[in-house]
């Protein structure tokens, strides 16, 4: 017999038991990784830290969290800063919470030796007669760069930096990823250079990258080029940004175009096509192209489409990010036109089904003369809806409001064509979207039974139990309250019956958990709020128990309108949103100001060295002005110019009309160009001082010779404009 203990069959453990008493399994690699990325930090904060971190309406905190990646969290009547997410974003987030901790009370720090420095933040010099311009009255002009792109900026010094080594400039940190840190740089870069004229431009020569994944073209424009490029409030500019998928800055008269080489080919080439106009019509060839719909509408539609002076199609465009042309010469007679609508797959699909909505309400049939319900199999397509009698007004909502609600919340395009819904996006869009769509309509026939809806088989979907003295305060006159949290969160809210317990429940619809998850705390907040006040009200205050008593349906409706009858077809029900917290003691909406702290970091700025403007209360009028852009044109014919009597004699030199005279006099309207003639923004610049062009790109028109802009008729006014403003009254 072998030595040793042989042990017994008894004390022996077979595999399985192994594996249930062993402790391996939770502290694998994988599992260690989850729980740091689970575990909170911590941030203790004093009274006048967490007003700073907060900011207005929890705003500074929202942005942080925004370009960290992090969740922050600062409970009611705690001063414990809770931050959660993954290691590399909790880090961010903490980072950033010193800064503006930092900046209340002193200069901000920055080490350039820190291993991260490099691939979260990007250092602007800017000079010192230009900090106030760039920071803007009460930090109105950072602010805004940072909501565009999604950046947090200070200004800081750099660790070890002497005043000496300043040499007049201060230094501005741009925090964020790579992408937003460029945009919001060759913004503050826009900025200098219109305070300071060639500061920045004066030795820049046009440059072509050769990278394939990041990179910046530079193109020259001449000084007369640059409003026809720019646009109204610089709307060329952002629409063939937002076509390309690039970024595009002007700064001075240097278009840099940043981004991979296809997204900056195609900036460039859009770019190449506004210019080209200035010269007369632009033949596109879009045959083989992927970045193109070519769209089929009534000729008698191109005027409804357009819209007077442009404003139509100048809305959808901004509305999607697409780039849209008509194609054919104004002097071809067709009975169609064809309208070219550039961009990304998604945004052209959006620019696309509004015009067809568009063009359907003035030619009904155009595009549903052949249309089916149905559901596509594709991983990307359209799948279509059909409203059945009043379904259509009610799934519509005030101004389309309900409709733009459950869009956003399933993150799906939609949009109403005759009485068909139109639902594009992949399979799981569609399919979320056209699941909130059928909800919705559930609402208009009764009580909704939680059983019915299956909630808990759908990844999209929360449901959250009430206080049902609550329910009144938390739904608010005519579900306000409701749609004020959707409208804040992107989510679709409603009340649902649990015939398991007799109560309602609210269900939150949503594709972005994070969104669902703030809903929840709005609600918890609106809940404890109400109980403060003493409760809600009884059902039969606020309202009766009508048409099967649920909060949600019978005869109360959210959306219907005030007089309690069925709307008409097309009527906008009532789905504004009327914003209603549940009280003015909201955490995150206080400042805090008592021991003398009355600003919060999104109210700073840098007066305190006498700098009283800023960048956004400028303007670069140096001569006549001559004021008309791309997306003010028309295509109006018959020399009337599509212009109406009220904004006549807009394009003579002293820049002004009749009923829009001077308001450069105007006391009420005055700025403070005094001293230095900056008086407007920088997108809303036309460059006149220079040369006295007072077009730009999309103030054109396609009134002579197929799309040529004659100048000399453009800038005498006749009386016939007042016959033809509508810009095709003479087809008619």
């Amino acid at each position: 017999m072998a030595r040793g203990r042989i042990p017994s069959a008894s004390r022996s453990r077979s595999p399985s038991s192994e594996r249930r008493y062993s402790r391996s399994h939770s502290r694998s690699p994988q599992r260690l990784a989850n729980r740091r990325s689970l575990t909170p930090d911590y941030v203790q904060l004093t009274d006048a830290d967490a007003a700073f971190i907060l900011g207005k309406g929890g705003k500074t905190k929202e942005k942080i969290g925004r370009v960290s990646g992090a969740t922050l969290e600062l409970p009611q009547r705690s001063l414990k800063l809770e931050i959660t997410g993954e290691p590399e974003a909790r880090r961010r987030a903490k980072k950033y919470v010193e800064c503006v901790m930092a900046q209340r009370v002193g200069d901000v720090i920055v080490d350039e030796s820190d291993p991260h420095f490099e691939k979260d933040c990007t250092i602007v010099p800017v000079p010192t007669e230009c900090c106030g311009f760039v920071t803007g009255t009460n930090g109105a002009f950072l602010r805004m760069v940072e909501q565009e792109y999604g950046t947090i900026m200070f200004f800081v010094h750099l660790k070890g930096e002497s005043e000496r080594d300043r040499r007049g400039e201060e230094r501005l940190a741009i925090f964020g990823e790579r992408r937003a840190r460029r945009g919001a740089e060759l913004k503050v870069m826009a900025a200098i250079e219109s305070r300071l004229e060639g500061h920045l431009t004066e030795h820049i020569e046009e440059h072509t990258s050769d990278s394939e994944d990041w990179g910046t073209d530079i193109v020259r424009l001449k000084m007369d080029e640059v409003s026809w490029a720019l646009g109204k409030k610089g709307a060329t500019r952002k629409k063939l940004a937002r076509a390309s998928g690039c970024i595009v800055e002007y700064v001075g008269n240097c278009v840099h175009m940043s981004g991979t080489r296809r997204e900056r080919e195609t900036a460039g080439e859009y770019l190449g096509w506004v210019m080209k106009q200035l010269d007369g019509m632009v033949d596109i060839e879009t045959d083989g192209r992927d970045d193109v719909t070519v769209l089929t509408i009534p000729q008698d539609c191109v005027g409804y489409v357009t819209g007077n002076r442009r404003a139509t199609l100048g809305r959808i465009e901004d509305e999607w990010g697409a780039f849209m042309l008509f194609m054919d010469k104004k002097d071809e007679k067709k009975a169609t036109a064809k309208l070219a609508i550039f961009g990304i797959r998604r945004n052209r699909r959006g620019a696309e089904l509004k015009v067809m909505s568009t063009v359907e309400g003035k030619t009904p049939g155009w595009f549903t003369r052949d249309t089916k319900e149905g559901v596509e199999d594709s991983e990307w397509g359209t799948d279509t809806f059909l409203f059945r009698g009043e379904e259509l007004s009610y799934a519509l909502g005030k101004e389309g409001s309900t409709k733009r609600k459950l869009a956003r919340a399933a993150y799906c395009l939609m949009e109403y064509v005759g009485d068909f819904a139109y639902l594009s996006g992949t399979v799981a869009e569609r399919s979320r979207c056209m699941r909130y769509l059928k909800w919705l309509l559930k609402q208009r026939s009764g009580t909704v039974r939680l059983d019915e809806l299956r909630v808990k088989k759908y990844d999209d979907v929360s449901q959250m139990s009430v206080s049902q003295d609550t329910i009144p305060d938390l739904m608010g006159p005519r579900g306000s309250n409701l749609r004020a949290i959707e409208d804040d969160t992107g989510t679709f809210l409603f009340m649902a019956r649990d015939d398991a317990t007799g109560d309602d429940v609210l269900v939150i619809c949503g594709h972005d958990a994070a969104e669902r998850r703030r809903a929840q705390y709005a609600v918890q907040a609106a809940e404890k709020e109400s109980k403060r006040g003493g409760g809600g009200r009884r059902r039969d205050d606020w309202g009766g128990d009508r048409g099967g008593g649920s909060w949600s349906g019978g005869g109360w409706e959210r959306d219907r309108n005030d007089s309690g009858r069925s709307m008409p077809k097309y009527s906008r029900g009532d789905d504004g949103y009327g914003y209603g917290r549940g009280g003015s003691s909201d955490y995150d909406d206080r400042d805090v100001r008592g021991g003398g702290y009355g600003r919060d970091y999104d109210d700073r700025d840098r007066r305190g060295s006498g700098y009283s403007r800023d960048y956004d209360d400028r303007d670069r009028y140096g001569g006549s002005g001559y004021g008309r852009d791309y997306d003010d044109r028309d295509r109006g014919g018959g020399g009337g110019y599509g212009r109406e009597y009220a904004d006549r004699d807009r394009y003579g030199s002293s820049g002004r009309d009749y009923d829009d005279r001077d308001r450069r006099g105007d006391y009420d309207d005055r700025d403070r160009r005094g001293g230095g003639g900056y008086g407007r923004d920088y997108d809303d610049r036309d460059r006149r001082g220079g040369g006295g062009y007072s077009r730009d790109y999309d103030d054109r028109d396609r009134r002579g010779g197929g799309g040529w802009y004659d100048r000399k008729r453009d800038r005498s006014w006749t009386p016939e404009g007042r016959d033809s403003r509508d810009g095709y009254r003479s087809r008619r």
